[in-house]
């Protein structure tokens, strides 16, 4: 697997694994001996890019992935993320500097190591000044604890104020064929101040590997049961976009999954897309999309076809969208 450059120099693999829902989000946590198998068959498969947050489990998700890693620690890059107040996304934000420095401290334990490669802020604190964020950030990185400051879900002026005070090493944020919003503004900063763009829910949360339609039930604990995107008449009417994505994979030999993983990396030589799976058969398959090129007239192709199609529904419920793009 090749390698891309985020901001301030980071090297990543060019696709990087989410493991969020090994733990949190998607239904039961996966078995733990079969989560750490799986952290570390993608190493093998070459990828040495990982995503975990205190958010993901309090601490659970972060364990797990230090568990995995510990043997090639050195050879990888751990992301994790601040933010929520006691590392519980549903009571709120909480970026104080007093908390950053008790979620970092705790997540060097909990991850069982020296130095964290990427700390991303969760979610921008309307509370918190962006410079006491990105100016404890930076002690931080001054301390040897934190290596790289990033950022998750946004926006413009917030970028902007903290890579004015510690340069921002990456933005996390949706994207995807389902999701297109950071091509309007985002990209375009990101490209002005060179900072790498680390997409997640890649696969739109399962959506484009064509094996959820209308019919499809979610477990009680899915994270998707509360999304307007995933009604089951708004799955049924945004299957357009899943038929275009197959058409596509037919083309050229390959699966969905791999067919929208390849055109996200096509996008921008900075972009690190960090799909997440709980089965290995599906890590291979993900894995298997840097090997999938689309040339030129397809992916004017497949855009041409994509603004053809009305994607139905919001991505998050109302509560959750409000704390987006700040």
């Amino acid at each position: 697997m090749k390698t891309r450059i985020l901001g301030q120099g980071l090297e990543v693999s060019e696709l990087g694994l989410g493991c969020m829902g090994l733990t949190f989000g998607y239904g039961p946590a996966t078995d733990e001996k079969n989560a750490i198998d799986l952290i570390q068959k993608a190493y093998d498969l070459g990828i040495t890019f990982f995503d975990t947050a205190e958010a993901y489990s309090q601490g659970g998700n972060e364990t797990l992935l230090g568990k995995a890693v510990k043997s090639f620690r050195d050879k990888v890059v751990i992301a994790t993320k601040f933010g929520f107040l006691d590392g519980d996304a549903t009571k709120g934000v909480d970026s104080r500097p007093e908390r950053i420095r008790i979620v970092v401290e705790n997540s060097l334990k909990y991850l069982d190591t020296d130095y964290i490669d990427l700390l991303y802020q969760h979610r921008v604190d309307p509370n918190v000044p962006m410079e006491d964020v990105a100016g404890t950030v930076k002690d931080l990185i001054t301390e040897g604890k934190v290596k790289h400051f990033g950022m998750s879900e946004a926006g413009v002026d917030s970028i902007r104020k903290a890579h004015a005070v510690l340069p921002v090493t990456a933005l996390q944020s949706e994207y995807s064929m389902f999701w297109r919003e950071p091509e309007n503004e985002i990209l375009p900063l990101l490209e002005e101040l060179n900072i790498g763009f680390v997409p997640f829910s890649p696969l739109g949360k399962g959506f484009l590997t064509g094996a959820i339609n209308a019919d499809t039930k979610f477990d009680a604990s899915d994270f998707r049961n509360i999304v307007p995107r995933f009604s089951e008449e708004n799955r049924k009417a945004n299957q357009e976009l899943v038929d275009l994505v197959k058409t596509v994979a037919i083309e050229n030999n390959a699966t969905p999954s791999q067919i929208a993983l390849s055109w996200l990396l096509a996008q921008k030589p900075y972009i690190a897309p960090i799909p997440g799976t709980t089965k290995i058969s599906r890590l291979e398959e993900n894995t298997g999309a840097v090997h999938v090129y689309l040339n030129e007239d397809e992916l004017q192709r497949i855009d041409r076809a994509l603004r053809q199609i009305k994607i139905l529904g919001e991505r998050y419920p109302a509560s959750l969208q409000a704390r987006v793009g700040k």
